[in-house]
């Protein structure tokens, strides 16, 4: 290495006072570049200052105005939807076990004493949970009083992340298929309803359902492996004892 790279050290030759000549004017070649990108932008950022300071406006009055809405509007909205629902649910809980459960659930569905049912619920409310949990009420008071496509209807807008209530209604979306006699679509919706969600529960009862609705349209080795994922995986489960009868009869009709 030249004695001029080292600290202290001076070139001596031609040669090196022109190789430190060169690289002192490349380094300020580089510093003076890096200094003229610079200035152009500051030149840039003082010439659009306004829209940046705009736009950074516009995005702060947009976040805070979010949190606003949610803090001031939602909420309370939120708080009266669910104030205002707790008529409906209490018909419809009645219903369950009344004796006159049509007059309950029609009671739950157009409100009584002074409080909306769920239909006003879904209309006045729109965009909160209790508009969206007013659509799984709605829909299976509707299937219990035999109006079946209300039913799909209510039941297709509901959306649910709770490993019950989801496939519940989605099954319920079935019942209603099968009540029309649409065999086919209510075979669809019990699959989706047994795998969409894992449980002792739901999984047994919709494979169950499907597996009679696929009987219902003549097929049968679909049928068995519904009955026997139910025998198999499930057999402490209400709907196995269940399972084999219908597997017997699969298995006759086979022959």
């Amino acid at each position: 290495m030249a004695t001029y790279n080292k600290r202290g050290g001076k070139p001596k030759t031609k040669v090196e006072k022109e190789t430190v000549v060169e690289e002192n004017s490349t380094t300020a070649e580089v510093f003076n570049t890096l200094d003229e990108g610079a200035s152009k932008t500051e030149a840039w950022v003082e010439k659009n200052q306004k829209v940046i300071l705009g736009v950074i406006g516009a995005v702060a009055v947009c976040v805070l105005g979010f949190f606003a809405y949610q803090e001031y509007v939602q909420k309370p909205k939120e708080a009266e939807a669910m104030n205002e629902m707790f008529q409906a649910q209490n018909y419809w809980e009645q219903a369950l076990t009344a004796e006159a459960k049509d007059s309950l659930y029609n009671l739950s569905l157009k409100g009584g004493e002074g409080k909306y049912g769920f239909i006003e619920i879904i209309e006045n409310y729109g965009g909160t949970n209790a508009a969206n949990l007013a659509h799984y009420y709605a829909g299976m008071a509707y299937l219990n009083t035999n109006k079946y496509q209300e039913a799909i209807d209510q039941l297709d807008k509901f959306s649910s992340d709770d490993d019950i209530l989801a496939p519940l209604a989605k099954g319920a979306i079935g019942d209603a298929f099968a009540q029309l006699g649409q065999n086919d679509e209510a075979l669809k919706y019990y699959e989706e309803a047994a795998t969409m969600r894992t449980n002792d529960f739901t999984t047994p009862r919709f494979l169950l359902k499907a597996g009679i609705a696929a009987l219902a349209v003549n097929n049968n080795d679909k049928a068995l492996k519904h009955f026997k994922t139910i025998s198999d995986d499930y057999p402490k489960s209400s709907e196995a004892t269940k399972a084999e009868v219908y597997t017997g009869r699969a298995e006759a009709m086979n022959q």
